[in-house]
């Protein structure tokens, strides 16, 4: 796993379980650190530490549990009241946390909302930095071999981008190694050697976390609604993806996609960067006929960043055309997982919001299109402008009732209500070479744990039709 020397002797309070909060536990400890940590979710406060998913260290939940070791490091339950601290890079509490004033640090999961969390709040009244797992591995990197950063953000598109760029890495056989966002917690693994290259993938909220990331390559692909609950409205949540530039410094390379207002505002404040600065302009034309997995426009994009990104790090062209070429894209993410009678379906259910769902429907000519779920706005206008690719929409989950209204003018519509429902009707509308496209434009929360459930649901219920 990936430590820091400047962890050593220090208090870390650590709020969110989940796996990247696991990871950035094991690393602290390993790293010498000693650490608090808390979730509200019972089993993941057993998982770390069994016998402290019912009580906390001051009430008995658990006592002394010798030999459960997350890391190379022992990790012990702190003992009743009374009892001595815990020795630096030795002990492990499970506790529930309040006063933040004794801790170097607070270490948030991305999941917990700076804006409106009381105890994100008390961190910044006691002055306690608080921070995310990013900005640990950027203290790091001093103590790792010498190697290279990519950082990628935006809107739309990280996912397949940071992914694309780390397969056309390892195409030209450069030791790469991908995190953040796209789900790897980038602590828990092996640094590593010489000349490697960290892709990450970032979102706003690991931005906001991250002070000192100064990323050899950052990237911006584009800037549009989403995540408002968390900001002052939509400037203040263009300003957090500002930020990945804000932490480099003047000689590393910036490529941003210049698409929308925000983007194009944040490039024209880089012109410093002269030869640095690249700039993905719109619409290009390019053959991607040989990319089977990088359709449609907005795949065009991803693959423009992607070709700059690896320009700058100093990829061969031949090496980058063979990455394209040889890319396999990402589950959820335009992902053809069969094809029955000549109708191809498709599983897009990362599409979490309009403006990821218009390229999709602008990728098929024939769309069957399933949409629906949590909506995050109260209009499908990004997508208008590739309504006459679809032949029947289908609306499930919350926004189905509400989507169906906003369709039924332009569109045969059907508000069916769920995921295997609208599959079963869209197979029996669909012709030969007709698409049945999954792209919800909406979060998934209403009736599946998250966008992966959603896909997984959407495969049983296409497989279910053979």
């Amino acid at each position: 796993m990936i430590v820091a020397k400047a962890w050593r002797g220090k208090r870390y309070a650590v709020l969110g379980l989940a796996r990247s909060g696991v990871a950035t536990v094991r690393a602290l400890v390993a790293g010498g650190a000693s650490v608090v940590a808390w979730d509200s979710d019972e089993a993941r406060r057993d998982e770390i530490l069994p016998g402290t998913g019912r009580g906390t260290s001051s009430a008995g939940g658990g006592g002394i549990v010798p030999g459960v070791a997350l890391a190379d490091a022992p990790l012990h339950h702190q003992p009743a009241a009374g009892g001595p601290p815990p020795r630096a890079g030795e002990d492990l509490i499970v506790a529930p946390l309040d006063d933040l004033s004794a801790f170097d640090a607070f270490v948030v999961s991305p999941g917990v909302p700076l804006n409106t969390h009381p105890l994100a709040a008390a961190a910044r009244v006691a002055g306690v930095p608080v921070v995310g797992d990013i900005e640990l591995f950027a203290q790091a990197r001093a103590d790792l071999p010498p190697h290279k950063v990519v950082g990628i953000t935006g809107t739309n598109g990280k996912s397949t981008t940071t992914a694309l760029v780390h397969h056309i890495l390892k195409t030209a056989g450069i030791p790469t190694l991908m995190g953040g966002n796209i789900g790897l917690p980038i602590l828990e693994q092996e640094a590593l050697p010489e000349g490697g290259v960290y892709v990450l993938e970032l979102s706003s909220y690991q931005i906001d976390l991250t002070q000192t990331l100064d990323c050899d390559v950052a990237v911006l692909l584009n800037v549009t609604p989403d995540h408002l609950d968390r900001y002052d409205g939509f400037e203040g949540y263009a300003a957090s993806k500002a930020r990945l530039f804000a932490m480099q410094s003047a000689e590393h390379d910036a490529v941003i996609g210049i698409g929308d207002a925000p983007s194009a505002q944040i490039a024209r404040g880089l012109s410093a960067k002269g030869e640095h600065l690249t700039k993905i302009a719109p619409g290009v034309c390019m053959d991607q006929s040989s990319w089977p997995t990088l359709q449609g426009p907005h795949n065009a994009q991803n693959a423009l960043a992607a070709i700059a990104v690896v320009k700058a790090l100093g990829v061969s062209e031949v090496d980058i055309d063979r990455g394209l070429v040889s890319f396999t894209g990402l589950p959820h993410r335009m992902e053809q997982i069969a094809s029955y009678g000549g109708v191809a379906y498709v599983d897009d259910s990362k599409a979490t919001n309009p403006e990821s769902t218009a390229p999709a429907l602008a990728a098929f000519d024939r769309v069957h299109w399933i949409v629906g779920g949590r909506a995050k706005g109260d209009d499908l206008d990004a997508c208008k402008p590739a309504f006459g690719h679809v032949v029947h929409a289908y609306t499930i989950g919350e926004a189905g009732p509400k989507f169906a209204e906003i369709l039924k003018d332009s569109m045969p519509v059907e508000n069916v209500g769920t995921l295997d429902a609208a599959v079963r009707a869209a197979a029996a509308n669909a012709k030969p070479g007709d698409t049945v496209l999954l792209s919800p434009a909406c979060a998934s929360f209403d009736q599946f744990r998250d966008y992966e459930a959603r896909g997984a649901a959407f495969r049983a219920a296409v497989e279910s039709l053979a």
